[in-house]
């Protein structure tokens, strides 16, 4: 059940609460639900309202090399059918939500030096085990009509993915509320409930609500949430904007974007940083990004940002010159220094655990992180190793925090 009311049941009612109730924390609930478990979920707004509603729903592995990141982001896209054929076989219409398109991503570039690095970057990501191919300028022309014809390498990869990311995140959690979650939105974290030296619940602005285990899934408030809890962990927000044109007619076929975009994502500077995303939407309309930035929670759209994401998406196609922005967004992800998730329990207080610090993965992490914790708090090995997310690392928790454990 979804409850609004102040009316939430009895207070030892739930095993498992979630803070947070976007994308993560959705996919939590539907998993930890199969697992057999009691869950509850409590979001201090609305669900999916806040990183979940201003993305683009990308499920990629295109944009990430060899590593842990990698390796999860490649175990996720497997689960990503079945999830969705699971919940299509319960409830049709919620499935059909998620507007699921497999349709590939295409990664160019425009100069020679960014012909050798994305090159390079897509023989590591091979031998990594990921499919990618080199197109020549036929079958790019092929493939992407209206991109421009300036572009010196481009590697197709077949298993990038979209989502509708709000439908997504709905569906995930009608499985889990079928499944018997409870979900209290407007039930924002206000201090722990701390016995022997164990979490076993938090104080909310709608009452004392307890379980066994209190997953943080906070998203880009996950570090604001941790140090109520008295925990704190090194997540912050980084801004991000996105264009969205006029409907078109089939314009753009697959998630194209320039080579820049992985070293904007894997950069840790603070200014402004943008790349060339260009993709369609079962609509009509193109999602044009993108944009980070670290401001904070400062809110307000920024010129410099939107007139960069317009300017490159144009050197890409040049065919946008005379097409309408329909509106502009921004939100922000949860960013930690090292570029990789926070998953796994907290060693400084027992009961808690965390899963954030996706930064603009979430979307495309989310069932591999709740298959992650899934495993990990049923003791099973996991297929990938949650130790390279661990909360126990410099960029997460202080060094006087690490020396103390």
């Amino acid at each position: 059940m979804i409850s609004d009311s102040s009316d939430a049941g009895s207070s030892t009612g739930s095993h498992v609460l979630i803070i947070g109730g976007g994308m993560i924390g959705c996919a939590l609930a539907d998993r930890l639900t199969l697992e057999g478990m009691s869950v509850r979920v409590c979001e201090a707004g609305a669900l999916a309202s806040g990183t979940t509603a201003h993305g683009e729903g990308n499920i990629l592995v295109s944009d990430k090399g060899p590593g842990p990141e990698l390796e999860l982001a490649s175990f996720s896209r497997r689960l990503w059918p079945d999830v969705l054929q699971r919940i299509a076989g319960q409830l049709p219409e919620d499935a059909a939500g998620v507007e699921w398109e497999p349709k590939g991503g295409i990664v160019v570039a425009t100069t020679a030096a960014g012909a050798a690095a994305l090159e390079e970057f897509a023989r590591g990501q091979r031998a990594a085990g990921v499919r990618c191919e080199s197109l020549d300028a036929d079958r790019l022309a092929a493939a992407e009509p209206a991109l421009t014809r300036d572009v010196t390498a481009s590697v197709f990869y077949p298993d990038d993915a979209q989502v509708q990311p709000v439908g997504a995140a709905a569906a995930l959690i009608g499985s889990a509320v079928a499944a018997g979650a409870i979900v209290e939105t407007r039930c924002a974290v206000t201090g722990p409930i701390v016995r022997d030296g164990h979490l076993v619940g938090v104080r909310t602005s709608r009452g004392a609500r307890y379980a066994d285990v209190i997953i943080n899934a906070a998203g880009p408030w996950s570090g604001r949430v941790s140090e109520l809890l008295g925990a704190p962990i090194a997540v912050k927000p980084r801004r991000g904007d996105v264009l969205i044109t006029a409907p078109l007619p089939p314009t753009v076929f697959h998630k194209v974007y320039d080579a820049d975009y992985v070293g904007a994502v894997g950069s840790s500077a603070a200014d402004l940083q943008s790349s060339a995303v260009v993709e369609s939407t079962r609509g009509g309309p193109l999602l044009l990004g993108s944009s980070r930035r670290q401001c904070g929670f400062d809110d307000r759209l920024r010129p410099d940002s939107l007139a960069a994401i317009a300017r490159k998406a144009l050197r890409l196609y040049p065919v946008l010159a005379d097409v309408a922005i329909m509106r502009a967004y921004g939100g922000f992800r949860p960013y930690v220094d090292d570029h990789l998730p926070v998953i796994g329990p907290d060693p400084r207080l027992p009961g808690l655990w965390h899963a954030t610090g996706h930064e603009g993965a979430g979307i495309g992490l989310s069932v591999g992180t709740a298959e992650l914790i899934a495993d990990a708090l049923a003791g099973r090995r996991a297929e990938v190793d949650i130790a390279a997310f661990t909360v126990d690392r410099p960029a997460v928790i202080t060094v006087r925090e690490q020396v103390s454990l």
